[in-house]
């Protein structure tokens, strides 16, 4: 796979396929223990009429050599100066689980300095001033794999393969202690439209936690409910990408959502 992006910042951005004339860019934000690759599959289905920025946390892949990054406050400011660059042009965010935080926690970094994206696409994760108590990034290396099974996201092909499981799991364990440890500060709220996506039988997040996001934005707010768990978006990618890709290029067309 071939990368090309903006100077140093291509650790951080990942332009997967470029598509020069798109109206609008997406940046994909992975969830715990994802990597920007995960996000091909999203570039191929939206390009050319949108272009995808996925963001490759450091600690994996590419970047294994790397010191993680274990606070989502950190990450966020990382991320955001990385992107500083690709502003020239309307984009939006999407996150999945973790992935979602740190858009929410990015675009308020963006907003402060004057950039509004068209929207925020929240997957798979409960609103940011919901709180669950969790320790998984406090459990040995059986109890991470364990929660990994139960989420139903990862491939059992690596969760077999002891060599690959040496590799993912720690960065797994330092995206877990970035999201578990992280707290909204009272009363974060951007303009930025937000739409949630869930599924209904996600372990991680109720319908009512999701709904919750609609307390962070002034800007317009819609749930969107799909069939399966954690990861229904692996089910339902074909209609989520449609949607995307359709939603962006209207509302970049419009200028505003």
């Amino acid at each position: 796979m071939t990368f090309s992006g903006n100077s140093a910042d291509d650790l951080w951005v990942r332009r997967l396929i470029p598509a020069p004339d798109a109206a609008a860019r997406l940046v994909c934000l992975p969830h715990a223990g994802g990597s920007a690759s995960y996000y091909h599959p999203v570039s191929r289905a939206l390009s050319p009429a949108v272009e995808v920025l996925a963001v490759q946390y450091p600690g994996r892949q590419d970047r294994r050599g790397e010191p993680f990054v274990e606070d989502i406050a950190t990450l966020a400011d990382r991320v955001h100066e990385a992107l500083r660059p690709w502003t020239d042009r309307p984009l939006a965010l999407f996150g999945h689980s973790m992935g979602a935080v740190l858009a929410f926690e990015v675009t308020l970094r963006m907003e402060r300095e004057g950039v509004r994206p068209l929207a925020l696409y929240a997957s798979g994760r409960r609103a940011p001033s919901t709180h669950r108590a969790e320790d998984v990034h406090l459990r040995n290396d059986a109890g991470i794999i364990s929660e990994l099974k139960k989420l139903n996201g990862t491939a059992d092909s690596l969760l077999d393969d002891d060599e690959l499981l040496h590799m993912v799991l720690p960065a797994t364990r330092a995206d877990y202690r970035a999201i578990e440890t992280y707290r909204c500060e009272p009363g974060a709220v951007v303009r930025t439209p937000i739409i949630a996506l869930t599924g209904d039988d996600d372990p991680k997040t109720t319908l009512e936690e999701a709904r919750a996001w609609s307390a962070h934005t002034t800007g317009g707010f819609d749930l969107r409910v799909f069939p399966g768990g954690h990861f229904f978006l692996n089910d339902h990618a074909h209609k989520i990408n449609m949607d995307i890709r359709s939603h962006l290029a209207s509302t970049a067309a419009a200028g505003r959502v």
